[in-house]
Order: C-alpha cells, then sequence, then structure tokens
C-alpha cells in the first residue's frame, strides 16, 4: 500500500506540474527568467544576459530524476557513494554531450539535444555502473541500477518537455499541415507559441500558429510510462520495469519525430530516430549480458530515508545549481538594459 500511495503522490505532483506548463508556458513573458547586467554600454545603457526558463526546468526536471534514483536505489539498499558517482558519471558524459551531437548533427553550436544525450547515455551507462563497482567497494546490481536510471530518466524527460514548450522548441507541425483526422483530434487541443525570440518564432515563422502539442504528449507518455516502471521497481520487477521504460520511450522518439517540424538534420530518417532503434536492441542486449540485480526486495522507507541525509542534499543542490548555470545561460538572445531614477520618490 505503501508503494502505490508514493506512486499516487508523484502522479498528483507531475500532473500539477504539466497541467500548470500546457496552459501558462506558451504564453509570451514565459521565455525569459531574468536579465543580469553585465558590461556597461555608454549612455546609461548595459548589455544583459538572459537566465530563461528553460533553464530554470531543465535544472529542475534532472533534480527530480535524481531524486527519483536516489529513493528507487536506496529502496533496493544500493549504495548512496555508488548511485551519486554513476549520476556524475553520466551527466558529465550525457551533459556536454547534449551539445557537441547537435553541432554534428543539426550543424548548430547553441543549442541541445536531449535526443543524442540520451543514446550516448544509454550506451554509456552499464559499463559506467560496472566501472564504479570496480572502483569502489561496493558492488553495485547492474540490472536494477540500469532499471533506476531508466525510471528516473523517463520521469525527468517528460517533465523536462516543460523547459521545450517555454523556449518553444522540440515544436510540432501545423495543425493546418495534418491530415483531416489529426486537424479534427488536434483542433481543440493544441499550442500556439507567441513571442519573437522563442525558437518556434525565429526558425520556422510559426509564431501564433496552432501545432500540434507534442511536448505536450511526449511529456504524459514518459510520466505514465515511468510511473509504471516506479512501481514495477518496487515490487522488485527490474527486468520489466527496465524493458519497458526503454522500449515506449525510444520507440516514441522515433514515432514523434513524425509530428515535428524543427530542424532534425537533412536525412528523410533523422539520426535520432536511428537512435531511437539502435538504443532498444542494445538495451535487450545489456539486460541479457548485465543480469544481475540485488537480493534484497524493495523497501521504499529506506529510499526515502536515504534522500533525507545532508550529504545526499547537499550534493541534489550543487547539482541543480550547476545545471542551471549550465543550461539557463542564453547564449541565443542577447539584451540591452538601462537603469533611471524615480524621481518623485526622492
Amino acid at each position: 500500500m505503501t508503494n502505490e500511495l508514493f506512486v499516487l503522490c508523484l502522479l498528483i505532483i507531475f500532473g500539477v506540474m504539466l497541467t500548470w506548463g500546457f496552459r501558462v508556458l506558451p504564453r509570451d513573458g514565459w521565455q525569459m527568467l531574468a536579465t543580469l547586467p553585465i558590461r556597461p554600454l555608454g549612455n546609461g545603457q548595459w548589455k544583459g544576459v538572459n537566465l530563461t526558463w528553460y533553464g530554470l526546468l531543465t535544472a529542475n526536471a534532472y533534480l527530480i530524476g535524481l531524486l527519483l534514483l536516489i529513493i528507487l536505489l536506496g529502496a533496493a539498499e544500493v549504495s548512496l557513494s555508488g548511485v551519486m558517482l554513476v549520476a556524475i558519471g553520466l551527466l558529465a558524459l550525457c551533459i556536454p554531450a547534449s551539445r557537441l551531437i547537435a553541432r554534428i548533427v543539426e550543424g548548430k553550436a547553441h543549442t541541445f539535444t536531449v535526443g543524442g544525450a540520451v543514446f550516448v547515455g544509454i550506451l554509456a551507462a552499464p559499463w559506467i555502473v560496472q566501472l564504479v563497482s570496480r572502483i569502489t567497494t561496493e558492488q553495485l546490481p547492474v540490472l536494477t541500477t540500469l532499471a533506476g536510471i531508466s525510471i528516473a530518466y523517463a520521469c525527468g524527460e517528460g517533465l523536462g518537455r516543460l523547459a521545450c514548450i517555454s523556449f518553444g522548441c522540440c515544436y510540432g507541425k501545423p495543425i493546418s499541415q495534418c491530415g483531416s483526422l489529426m486537424q479534427r483530434f488536434f483542433g481543440r487541443w493544441s499550442f500556439s507559441f507567441y513571442g519573437k525570440t522563442r525558437k518556434i518564432s525565429y526558425a520556422s515563422g510559426l509564431e501564433g500558429e496552432p501545432v500540434v502539442p507534442i511536448q505536450a504528449i511526449t511529456a504524459l507518455l514518459y510520466i505514465a510510462v515511468g510511473l509504471l516502471g516506479t512501481e514495477l521497481f518496487l515490487h522488485g520487477k527490474y527486468l520489466v520495469a527496465f524493458m519497458v521504460t526503454m522500449i515506449v520511450t525510444q520507440l516514441w522518439r522515433v514515432v514523434s519525430e513524425l509530428l515535428r517540424a524543427d530542424f532534425r538534420g537533412n536525412s528523410i530518417f533523422s539520426v535520432y530516430q536511428m537512435m531511437g532503434l539502435v538504443a532498444i536492441p542494445y538495451a535487450l542486449g545489456c539486460a541479457i549480458y548485465f543480469n544481475s540485480v540485488g537480493d534484497a526486495k524493495p523497501q521504499l522507507e529506506l529510499g526515502l530515508l536515504i534522500l533525507w541525509q545532508p550529504g545526499t542534499l547537499l550534493f541534489l543542490q550543487l547539482i541543480w545549481l550547476a545545471l542551471f548555470i549550465y543550461t539557463g545561460r542564453s547564449t541565443v538572445t542577447g539584451a540591452n538594459l538601462s537603469f533611471h531614477i524615480h524621481r518623485e520618490r526622492i
């Protein structure tokens, strides 16, 4: 009963976050979080740097994914130090890869690709777990750890789609370009983005145009499969949890790109779709080869107790801050600021 209550609480929290995001974030004014003056330009003008909602929401999504990973693996009695090392290894590899792969595939130096970063993480995760097991005294059960990672990824990316809505990236096709059936379905449920500095506006000229809400569909599907994986994990069904989350998320990565309008490379079948297809048999191979699981039955209380340790909370705060600094500073938008005195208030 405790497991089901935990999943229900996650459902309510995630549901509130997504409902708010779907309603609010497409509106004008929800791209820039703050602007900081960094250099005087003269005549009272300052050059500014924009901090974005994209960065805040991305950092929040990573944080929640890490929280869930620590709770699940803590419940399975996987060592906290091992989990932290695995998380640091994956983040250190995937975060730079998100920009590097976008540069290689899309020819853009100032954008991120979640699909590319995830593919790198899928390839590297079992080997990072093995490496951490070798350099520490704790033996991490590989399949158990992979199941926890895949669940955390599904929920993290699901919430991370809110960042895409805020920036206006990863957007769907215009409703007017869809077939009649899809027009009837999405005619009542679509996104219209406003703001000249959003990607959908400057890259495709679709400001105010109703488009397929692909970010919302992805968020709902990934959260659903992440919560299902959580339930399976807490009942000790690590293999099923791992394969269900991996198959659903990677298949949807392939299918969802058929509904997207943003640039995904020059090929008809994108590199990211190929990555999704390759990831599924690779994950199956990992499940067969790295089939070690922990002996202990998951106990949710243990995971929650591990979470509320000072070291764990400090680790999560530092990770959140580093991610916000890395992803929150906009390099594709700029700002000029001016300051003045309210003479009547002196």
